[in-house]
């Protein structure tokens, strides 16, 4: 931590012999502080300084002018897997996370995360939002790195993963605080920068670097409960430069901005804090996004959303202000992505990754510092699609620093289209990616695929079973009550989340457990939850309800599956949620 004194001191001595940013982030004793911001399906066009006319975010548009840029950072096409290759520095098919949901949301608790390594560099780490890489022991954000965690379950606030009592609100949601369901007051993002600012005092207080992870759920839908003031200015603007083509969703786009300008409003908080607490000169603040936008709107020179892997749905701003170690207005226009966080931030700090992690990306922060070094040009791979395991060379994309060979044949498609679905663009000639040259140039075209069977070969191979899903452990004292959701359930790959799905567990050691069933609505019938091949059911009849206790279940130690079924006027209906609260051990 820099106090104030050594700050003049070294601004001081610096003004005769400047030493080399990177000393000054290596110098132990004053370690740089991190926050790093992302927002969830905001895009890259949702801000003033990317060109949107419409939107006001003058706080970030300002901290964009302070910061060195990366005027082509690429992103995944949806939410899990950006954030496990941000968390891990590795493509997260080295994760075994894939997918959003269905049980391929969660991480490998084996992968090394980049809050682990800087806490064991003695910085007090937390995070506040989303997650959504496990929500069940080992593999939540607290088992990885984080010593404070506010965050909510799954995907987002208001999907089937979040406390029954909630009901869909973003406004005084019940958040997961350090594993336990915790009521709150205020709009999720005023919530979870608040928390976020308190731990950067307490952090300051006790004289520790800090790295905060603010990873905001918003402006993800449901889009029912936004600022109200921020909506109706919105509502009452011409928002037509910037729909395209669908001036129905100008509602949705309304009320989207408004989520987008509460955060602007919170980074201006945000600043102020960090100028009062002196902080401001050595904590570096990145801004980014995870994905591409959540429906077609202006994402700048582009085409696309979020789910395509053209580059609108790819592409992110990248902000990186840090006064001690980059200059204002530095442009980076080397290719870089979501894997190259994690290695520059460690080069940042001074940390070092563990020799037997395999990293992918790089660290950009010589780019960043205006070093003069030999960058060789490499490829970007990025590919998401529904299903498991992950198909080759289906809904995907290789990046170069010129060319692009894209196949973007359907994010939800569970067969690939036939190669005619191939295409090549000149991304410095043509940024929209309109005109396939790929005949023009077969030996680019030929070459860029040869890199991706490489690749996709190179990381199905990272771990036996390598696509395998983690599995939940159950009986164990680091988490006692256990709510299983559909998020990480196993179910048919149908549209939407599936029916009658069931948790792939590990029992640590023999247990008893009590069993409930929680449901959205009230219900009768037959209850039954399974542990292998134990089980408990009961019978709800009179009343209906929606906390079910169904019973003491015992289960012995291994690998084994759970599942809840009931069976309400002679049909099967979905379980939402199942509690494991342990007994005894």
């Amino acid at each position: 931590m820099l106090r104030p004194l050594l700050l003049a001191a070294f601004l001081f001595s610096s003004s005769i012999n400047f030493p080399p940013l990177s000393a000054y982030a290596r110098n132990e004793s004053i370690q740089p502080n991190i926050i790093l911001v992302m927002t969830d399906d905001q895009g890259y066009g949702d801000l003033g300084v990317t060109g949107n006319s419409v939107i006001d975010t003058p706080h970030i548009d300002a901290m964009a002018k302070r910061s060195a840029t990366v005027e082509r950072f690429y992103v995944s096409p949806v939410c899990t897997p950006t954030r496990a290759c941000l968390m891990t520095g590795r493509y997260n098919y080295r994760t075994r996370a894939i997918d959003t949901y269905k049980g391929r949301a969660m991480m490998d608790a084996g992968e090394t995360t980049v809050a682990e390594i800087l806490k064991s560099q003695g910085y007090a780490t937390g995070i506040f939002g989303k997650w959504h890489l496990g929500d069940n022991y080992p593999l939540r954000a607290m088992d990885q790195g984080f010593e404070e965690s506010l965050i909510h379950r799954g995907g987002g606030i208001a999907q089937p993963s979040e406390p029954v009592e909630n009901n869909r609100r973003y406004t005084n949601p019940i958040l997961i605080h350090n594993g336990i369901e915790t009521p709150t007051k205020g709009y999720c993002t005023d919530i979870y920068f608040d928390a976020a600012m308190k731990f950067i005092e307490k952090a300051d207080q006790q004289d520790k670097p800090f790295f905060v992870y603010i990873a905001d759920n918003v402006p993800h839908g449901p889009f029912h409960d936004v600022p109200e003031k921020l909506y109706a200015k919105y509502k009452a603007m011409d928002l037509s430069p910037i729909l395209l083509d669908n001036k129905r969703q100008a509602d949705t786009v309304a009320r989207v901005f408004a989520m987008v300008e509460n955060v602007d409003r919170n980074m201006g908080i945000l600043f102020d804090r960090l100028d009062s607490l002196d902080l401001t000169e050595n904590t570096i603040v990145i801004f980014m996004c995870d994905n591409g936008p959540n429906t077609t709107r202006y994402v700048g020179e582009m085409r696309g959303r979020k789910s395509d892997v053209l580059d609108g749905g790819i592409r992110s701003p990248f902000f990186f202000q840090w006064p001690a170690g980059v200059k204002a207005g530095t442009k980076v226009d080397r290719i870089a992505a979501h894997i190259d966080i994690l290695p520059t931030l460690v080069d940042a700090t001074g940390a070092t990754v563990p020799d037997d992690v395999k990293l992918d990306g790089r660290s950009i922060l010589p780019l960043l510092q205006q070093k003069e070094v030999r960058w060789k040009d490499r490829y970007l791979f990025l590919q998401t699609h529904r299903g498991r395991p992950p198909q080759r060379w289906h809904h995907a994309a290789v990046v170069g620093q010129r060319y692009k060979l894209v196949r973007p044949s359907g994010f939800g498609n569970k067969k690939p289209k036939s190669d005619s679905s191939e295409f090549l663009y000149d991304l410095q000639a043509d940024p929209k990616e309109m005109n396939d040259i790929k005949n023009e140039h077969p030996q680019i075209a030929a070459e860029m695929k040869a890199a991706y069977h490489r690749w996709f070969d190179d990381v199905s191979s990272t771990r036996k079973d390598n696509y395998a899903p983690p599995r939940i452990v159950i009986g164990t004292e680091n988490e006692t009550r256990t709510v299983l959701t559909q998020q990480d359930w196993q179910a048919a790959d149908t549209p939407g989340w599936g029916k009658n799905g069931r948790w792939l567990v590990t029992v640590e050691k023999d247990s008893t457990f009590k069993a409930s069933v929680l449901m959205l609505k009230p219900v009768t019938g037959d209850v039954t939850v399974t542990i292998g091949d134990e089980k408990t059911s009961t019978t709800v009849t009179g009343e209906s309800q929606t906390v079910i206790e169904v019973g003491e279940i015992s289960a012995k130690q291994g690998e084994t599956t759970v599942q809840g079924r009931i069976i309400s006027d002679g049909r099967e209906i979905n379980v939402h949620q199942v509690v494991l609260e342990l007994v005894k051990p």
